[in-house]
């Protein structure tokens, strides 16, 4: 069976993997729930649709029965990745999706026996998070396999979808997180803040963001201690402090609604996509004083999600899997991320 099922394809970047999937000659089933939607796109395309909501257990194993693997579009995951999941361990078919939730990530390592004895592949996160800097990730352990502590930091140029926005809103006020000693551990929103020299991009200043590596990259690596940075502007990184303060506010229904009415529909234009990219930067330590940084370049982030969940989509198709819970390195290495056009990757011996 050669077949996969994007569910949730009508949504901004369920879309762009669509138009891609296309230009690459794969034929995939579109889902969704909005059946407009769903059926123009399919018909734009020449694909074949199915219309259902997730709550539909008849109609979601009916048509995961037809293919081998789905790439699961539609977020918030944590609202929606548990019942596709459940699907797929029903139906024995392959899960991906493109979440960045650490919980989403720890829910689908906690499946990986059930998944295991079903004979399917689990990965969530095939998509800009964690791809990336889950290479870099495992990049930076097979150069230093004595590390204990890794860094990660990410630098994107580009605005983001309205799903993302939707994602991050609702994560509001929930604060940070970081790995110490093997746990996911709760710290407040922009609990550090560090200069990183990101190279072709300069120094800017990162601030500790949950991010899904610091759950994927345990499992990558083995590496105990990690933290994420992104790089944020004075207003974002001021929010954020003040989020410390009025977390519970931020979960509160009517504001969130309200938060939510504001996000702008869509996300960037195929020029802005065009002229994006982003920068990388990862660092790996152990006790001895032993140190060593590389640095990747890679294409703008929704560009980057649609090319890297196809190209493990291909994979998966052709038989090159591994079951139970994975993450991208931990299945196809460090290199994974250079099999995609635009993508470079620096080490600091490189800069000798």
């Amino acid at each position: 069976m050669h077949k996969f099922l994007i569910y949730g394809a009508n949504g901004y970047t369920g879309e762009l993997i669509t138009r891609y999937a296309v230009e690459r000659g794969m034929r995939p089933i579109l889902a969704g729930r909005n059946e407009s939607a769903i059926r123009e796109l399919g018909e734009r395309h020449g694909l074949e649709s199915r219309v259902f909501s997730l709550d539909d257990t008849a109609k979601l194993d009916a048509a995961l029965n037809e293919v081998a693997t789905v790439l699961h579009c539609a977020g918030p995951f944590s609202l929606t990745s548990r019942q596709m999941g459940e699907a797929c361990l029903r139906t024995k078919t392959h899960y991906t999706d493109i979440t960045g939730e650490i919980a989403v990530f720890e829910a689908c390592a906690a499946a990986d026996e059930e998944a295991k004895n079903a004979g399917i592949m689990v990965m969530p996160g095939v998509g800009f998070d964690v791809v990336p800097s889950d290479c870099l990730a495992r990049h930076l352990k097979d150069r230093l396999p004595t590390a204990t502590d890794l860094t990660l930091a990410f630098y994107g140029k580009g605005r983001l979808s309205h799903g993302t926005q939707a994602t991050m809103t609702m994560n509001a006020g929930k604060g940070g997180a970081v790995r110490r000693d093997g746990k996911i551990t709760p710290v407040p929103a922009a609990w550090r803040t560090r200069e990183i020299d990101f190279g072709g991009g300069g120094v800017k200043t990162g601030v500790t963001i949950p991010w899904g590596d610091v759950a994927t990259a345990y499992y990558s690596t083995g590496i105990p201690n990690i933290e994420v940075y992104t790089v944020a502007p004075p207003s974002a990184l001021k929010a954020m402090k003040l989020s410390r303060y009025l977390g519970p506010l931020l979960e509160v229904g009517p504001i969130q609604r309200f938060m939510r009415s504001r996000i702008p529909p869509g996300g960037p234009s195929d020029k802005e996509r065009a002229q994006g990219s982003t920068l990388l930067w990862g660092q790996a330590s152990d006790p001895d004083g032993n140190r060593v940084e590389t640095r990747i370049q890679c294409p703008e982030g929704y560009t980057m999600t649609a090319l890297a969940a196809l190209l493990i989509t291909e994979k998966i198709l052709s038989g090159d899997l591994m079951p139970g819970f994975q993450t991208p390195a931990k299945a196809y290495g460090a290199g994974l991320v250079l099999e995609i056009d635009g993508t470079t990757r620096r080490d600091d011996t490189d800069d000798a």
